[in-house]
């Protein structure tokens, strides 16, 4: 894979573009952290390349980009992003960013906002919006919690870096053999698979030999009025169960004009285990269905934004969607195929009112 030197440090990137005729957009995706660009290439890569020329990157001490001692504040990391684009001739571009790597995203874009035409953000906890307000409780972490004190772990999952100290814990666990409990699974998924100790050994050389476990659990830099002053297309994506839901309903207050999108029964790493549903979100939103003037309030509400879960779902490669009744209906092959089924349940009962 091809490689640049930005600010003195060595970036591992790849490139991908379907050959199609004329001059593309630009798509940069961002993955988060414990992870590398292969977060994104198997599952997104080939699908979005049909319409831009994407580039993934490893950020600084994941997969095979270097790891310096220093350099691992989101400012430092938005300046590698920023500086690989100028190696590659990026002006702008849209970017799609997972977590900790939407932080990194949304310090580049408060930065250069110039150069960002629009933003997907999945997942990201966002430090100064989670202390908007009053302290919101992590509802789903409540039967974590319970599996952490069953497993005689001293972890709290209200603290607001919980992901970043379990992903610690299941990597030490990882590498003296301990089996991680099925519970945890999803919570520590790059952990998971064939590449798990190799995963646990990098992250764990990334927290005990460099200045990351200061920068990247401290004060992200971001700030509420420079978030307020992003006026480009914003997606937020958030997962009904995760930990960073809590940033994402914060959020609906800073961003007026996002549109705001919650994956059903879903945890922090979407991305890889609702890829079709995430893809197909993507596209909805650069295909303009999710403007501002397409949103619906109930009657007698005030206008406002809120986090929209679709009724039509993707789980395991197949679709479903959700009655009133809360009962799932499917699987279907495609996301069509599921509407095609709405639309003809509820065909009689538009037929049976009278005209």
């Amino acid at each position: 894979m091809p490689t640049a030197t930005v600010n003195g440090v060595r970036l591992n990137y790849v490139q991908t573009d379907d050959g199609g005729d004329g001059a593309r957009e630009d798509l940069v995706m961002v993955h988060g952290l414990a992870t590398n660009l292969a977060f994104w290439y198997f599952q997104y890569a080939s699908e979005f390349s049909t319409r831009f020329r994407v580039t993934l990157l490893d950020l600084r001490g994941h997969g095979r980009s270097e790891m310096p001692a220093e350099g691992y504040s989101p400012t430092a990391m938005a300046r590698d992003l920023g500086g690989l684009l100028d190696h590659l001739g990026i002006a702008k571009a849209h970017i799609v960013a997972h977590s900790f790597g939407g932080v990194v995203a949304l310090k580049f874009a408060c930065e250069q906002p110039d150069r960002v035409r629009s933003l997907v953000l999945a997942d990201s906890h966002i430090a100064a919006v989670r202390r908007l307000g009053p302290p919101r409780d992590w509802t789903y972490g409540q039967g974590i919690q319970q599996v952490l004190d069953r497993h005689g772990l001293d972890l709290d999952t209200q603290h607001p870096y919980f992901g970043y100290h379990l992903i610690t814990c299941m990597a030490q666990w990882q590498l003296h053999g301990t089996k991680v409990p099925a519970e945890l699974a999803e919570l520590v998924s790059p952990l998971m698979g064939k590449l798990a100790k190799h995963t646990a050994r990098q992250w764990l050389a990334l927290m005990e030999t460099t200045s990351a476990k200061a920068q990247m659990m401290g004060d992200d830099g971001l700030t509420l009025e420079e978030l307020r002053k992003l006026q480009f297309p914003i997606l937020a994506l958030y997962g009904d169960n995760s930990h960073a839901r809590l940033t994402g309903e914060a959020l609906l207050e800073v961003w007026p004009q996002a549109e705001f999108r919650g994956v059903r029964d879903a945890g922090h790493f979407f991305p890889s285990s609702r890829p079709q549903e995430m893809i197909s979100d993507c596209r909805r939103f650069w295909g303009g269905e999710f403007s501002a003037e397409q949103r619906r309030n109930r009657a007698g509400e005030a206008p406002r934004n809120y986090i929209r879960s679709d009724r039509v779902f993707a789980v395991d490669d197949a679709w479903y969607f959700m009655t009133r009744e809360k009962c799932r209906m499917g699987p279907f092959a495609t996301r069509e195929d599921a509407l095609a089924e709405i639309r003809a349940m509820f065909a009689p009962a538009a037929a049976a009112v009278p005209a």
